[in-house]
């Protein structure tokens, strides 16, 4: 940077300053501002042309005024104008106000431009850093349209200076992130991975950066520079402090170079090449050696420098997750850190050894620091502290010091800090449940859980425990006894008494042998809690008491004297009243028998995912250290999405449904999860079976819950041990939207990302399709949407496709899926009378306007859902129409953009048919008239008869 000369001070901004300083109030300050800009205005507006150094000063005021908060409406024009100088302190400030001031949408955009590019082509490398700077400054979409085709050409030019080089790459990894899509780096992407090999440090560090940010996005095309990233850091590793002197801070050679290209290696995996691979071995070896040396000052600089490349070296390792020696002296070097004083370094031990704590390798050496943890836990005074060394007890927990880790969480849980008390309760429930050898234990650590923090104990919680409790019969009783000790307590948590409630009425016979906790004292002991609870615990409390008349038919009489109190019959509660009044009743009117078969015990819940691990997921969000068995899981899917076989999964074994029905008095939910998904899913409704797609394999069409949606508008519409991908719909007329919604199901994130539809070449003059773009990353457990936006011009057969491309682990996946868009999305539906049905259908009799289709149902037809399919289907039900009552019969009108049509409906069921004598099968017979006589009507109506009698068979 040029010298400022002696002239360069600007006395006249200096007195405007300090006026502004010496102001006693703010009137004062902006009667001295107002004066000041009346005064630059006439000088800007005056007949006198202002020399370079006038507008200088009097931009410069205009900048520190709008830098107090004062609005700037003029004086654009002379800073533009100072572009044009040739000193550089003029240039200078005209370029910071167009930064600071200028907007992407001013119509000076052009004249900027143009000064920019007239100092991009002067070779002048001052000027050309001051255009560079500014670009990247402003950073706007029309920057980038303007200028991000040359800044590639001055990166890579020969006679590039190198402090131009340097504003470059940084000036295009700006516009990069603000506008990938007009980043072009096909043609430059090998000579800028060149720039490594540079001999200036500081382009090197440069292009680093914009290396790491683009191999993020394009992982293949920048692949060749890992072996230049690995020799220029071994250079840089095994090079004497003095031999990079220029670049040395505080005795440690490089750092923020060495950081960026570790950074740079974590894009990628290991190295193939055995020699390559050695080379960053013995890299990596040479930095946790120089950790173990003594300081070479004992400023704080030095150690900051030396441990950022300390830590960004063993993320790398932890990466790459391939060297067991590497694994296990990076484990020992962050152990040393657990005691240090500074308590930064304390916090980053932690958070580095819960991620190597997933790895085989390292697992067990972490473990040899559970007293440190521990320790850590009690005395640390930073909670963020804390709160990591929880982290990583949770990640180091099995089998062998499960009991140990469980037990000091809920000691810590007493006095933990109540930002981070809902995360322990959920880690210690899920450890409880995961590591449980004698299901004894697990009901103590549950209900101790809710005693010391009852507060922070989710439903998902006491949900599971109850779940754990009625599948397994071998702790049954022990279950009741407990609870019912439990429920001793003059004061009980409210979540304490839901359990007791529901393991009592369910299992309180298994000891109401004792006379200490007989069928009265069980009950009266319950009551005794009624009047204290909310609303929704009181009517799990009545369904446990109607449990009780079945299994203790002597406490009948004293439950129906509760359940008939005014308290109860005339409660203001509405649920409370209901159930007060129904239980009452079928207390009085039932036999004993059907009182049994109604009320008897629930049936094992079916075998699933604990939902507590999804809750903790989204209590911990994605930026945050997954449990330890979800990395170990996405490390061997990565190696099978990649062709490997070197791990097996004998947890992936099809799970055991329970085939009784699942009806639950107490409230609870036992409806199954799908697969073993950890996402949160969006939509209501999520029947659809992960879809058992190779992913590794082309992107062949998947149909596989396409049918699904015939009659339906949400649900998860494909799934696989990647992604999940829902759609939320809504139609009206002859037009639609479809809400797509993207989950990552792993820990890694997504890069890449990108969404389209296709059509076929009829399909795309019968219906339009507009996706709006995709975030190309997705996070891991993450979820992105997208919009699409449809028209129906006119009738159509076939549906869309929506092909879904993306990045993980450095492989390229592709996913094809077909787009439940059908032509009865366009139904809407119309009310007839009888008399108007039958007279518009006998009018509808040519051959083009009716189709008719008799198929066989797979199951029974049902008719309250065969009449909730048919309205689903976008037919309105018209009862009462047919004369037989058995059939069904809809209208409603199809709408395009071309047309409106109406369309009738009869679908005649024909229960006396039969395949075979031991399975009774429906003959449905479903007939569609169309009120048109086009030549295509035939296709329409086909096209609705298909997709009906798919659905309904």
């Amino acid at each position: 940077m040029p010298a400022v000369s002696k002239g360069d001070g600007m006395r006249g901004l200096a007195v405007f300053i300090s006026d502004i300083r010496n102001c006693k109030s703010k009137e004062a300050e902006i009667k001295r501002i107002n004066k000041e800009l009346a005064n630059i205005r006439s000088k800007f507006k005056g007949d006198k042309a202002l020399d370079g150094y006038s507008k200088k000063k009097y931009v410069c005021k205009l900048l520190f005024i709008f830098l107090l908060g004062h609005d700037i409406d003029f004086g654009h024009m002379e800073a533009v104008n100072l572009l044009s100088s040739n000193k550089y302190t003029e240039k200078q400030i005209g370029y910071l106000f167009i930064s600071v001031l200028v907007n992407s949408n001013s119509d000076l955009i052009r004249l900027i431009n143009n000064g920019i590019k007239n100092d991009l082509a002067s070779r002048n490398p001052t000027f050309m850093n001051l255009a560079l700077h500014c670009i990247a400054n402003v950073g706007s979409r029309e920057m980038a349209e303007a200028f991000a085709a040359d800044i590639p050409r001055i990166l890579v030019a020969g006679d590039t200076m190198d402090s131009v080089k340097q504003s470059a790459a940084l000036c295009l990894l700006r516009l990069n992130r603000t506008s990938p899509d007009l980043v072009p780096m096909g043609e430059w992407t090998a000579r800028v991975v060149h720039l490594l090999n540079d001999q200036h440090l500081g382009v090197v560090t440069a292009a680093t950066s914009l290396i790491t940010t683009l191999a993020q996005k394009s992982p293949d095309d920048f692949k060749t520079s890992v072996s230049l990233a690995i020799a220029r850091l071994s250079r840089i590793v095994t090079s004497a402090s003095i031999d990079l002197q220029d670049y040395t801070y505080y005795f440690v050679a490089a750092p923020w170079l060495s950081v960026k290209l570790l950074r740079l290696l974590q894009c990628y995996p290991p190295p193939e090449d055995a020699a390559l691979r050695g080379r960053l071995t013995e890299c990596l070896e040479t930095i946790l050696n120089k950790a173990q040396e003594p300081p070479k000052s004992k400023k704080v600089q030095h150690s900051n420098a030396k441990n950022a490349v300390l830590f960004e070296a063993i993320a790398l390792i932890i990466h790459h997750d391939s060297e067991p020696t590497l694994l296990v002296r990076a484990c020992n070097q962050l152990g040393q850190f657990l005691q240090h004083r500074e308590t930064n370094l304390r916090y980053l031990a932690l958070e580095s050894m819960c991620t190597l704590a997933s790895s085989e390798f390292s697992h067990e050496a972490v473990k040899t620091h559970i007293e440190t943890v521990i320790n850590a836990l009690k005395t640390e005074r930073d909670v963020s502290v804390r709160q990591r060394a929880v982290d990583l007890l949770y990640a180091m927990c099995d089998r062998s010091n499960a009991k140990q880790i469980v037990a000091e969480m809920l000691s810590y849980l007493e006095t933990a800090d109540y930002s981070i008390r809902e995360e322990i309760v959920l880690k210690v429930a899920i450890l409880a449940e995961k590591y449980a050898v004698d299901y004894t234990w697990y009901v103590d650590t549950i209900l101790n859980l809710i005693r010391i923090a009852g507060d922070y104990v989710s439903e998902e919680v006491w949900y599971r425990v109850i779940q754990i409790v009625i599948n397994r019969d071998d702790v049954q009783g022990y279950a009741a006894k407990t609870v019912f000790e439990a429920l001793q307590a003059p004061a009980c948590h409210e979540n304490l008494v839901k359990v007791g409630g529901y393991i009592l009425g369910e299992f309180g016979n298994l000891i109401a042998g004792d006379s200490r906790s007989s069928p009265l004292v069980q009950f009266n002991l319950l009551h005794s809690k009624f009047h204290l609870c909310s609303v929704p615990t009181r009517a799990l409390l009545l369904s446990a008491y109607i449990k009780f008349i079945n299994l203790f038919p002597e406490v009948k009489a004293t439950i129906q004297e509760v359940l008939r109190s005014d308290s109860q019959l005339r409660n203001a509660d509405v649920e409370l009243q209901q159930r007060a009044v129904e239980y009452l009743r079928l207390s009085c009117i039932a036999s004993t028998d059907i009182l049994a078969t109604v009320l008897e015990e629930m049936p094992p819940f079916p075998e699933r995912e604990s939902s507590i691990l999804a809750k903790l997921k989204r209590k911990k969000g994605p930026g945050n250290l997954p449990d330890i068995d979800d990395i170990r899981r996405e490390r061997e899917k990565e190696r099978d999405v990649n062709g490997g076989t070197e791990h097996t999964n004998s947890n992936d074994a099809g799970t055991k449904v329970s085939p009784y029905p699942s009806t639950d008095l107490l409230g609870l939910n036992p409806a199954p999860s799908t697969g073993a998904s950890l996402l949160v899913d969006v939509f209501s409704d999520s029947s659809a079976a992960p879809a058992s797609v190779d992913v590794s394999a082309g992107a062949a069409v998947s149909e596989e819950n396409f049918s699904r949606f015939v009659c339906k508008n949400n649900g998860v519409l494909y799934e696989n041990q990647l992604l999940q991908i829902g759609l939320k719909s809504e139609y009206r007329h002859n037009l639609g939207r479809i809400y797509v919604f993207f989950g990552n199901k792993t820990s890694t994130q997504f890069l890449s990302f990108s969404s389209s539809v296709s059509s076929q070449d009829t399909l795309k003059s019968q219906l339009n399709v507009h996706a709006k773009p995709v975030d190309p990353t997705v996070d891991g457990g993450a979820q992105v949407q997208q919009i699409l936006n449809i028209e129906c011009v006119s009738d159509f057969i076939d549906a869309p496709v929506l092909d879904i491309q993306f990045r993980y682990g450095g492989t390229l996946q592709n996913i094809a899926v077909k787009l439940p868009v059908m032509l009865n999305k366009f139904f809407q539906p119309t009310e007839m009378m009888s008399q108007d049905f039958f007279q518009r259908w006998k009018q509808l009799g040519a051959p083009q306007q009716e189709v008719q289709k008799i198929f066989k149902a797979k199951h029974s037809m049902d008719t309250e859902v065969t009449k909730a399919k048919i309205i689903g289907f976008g037919a309105a039900l018209l009862d009462g129409v047919d004369p037989n009552p058995s059939n069904f019969v809809g209208a409603g009108v199809i709408h395009t953009k071309m047309s409106q049509v109406g369309c009738l409906l009869r679908l005649e069921p024909n229960t006396q048919a039969q395949v075979n004598t031991h399975t009774p099968v429906t003959h449905t017979n479903l007939e569609l008239t169309y009120a048109d006589t086009n030549s295509l009507s035939l296709c329409l109506s086909l096209s609705l008869c298909l997709s009906l009698s798919r659905c309904i068979d």
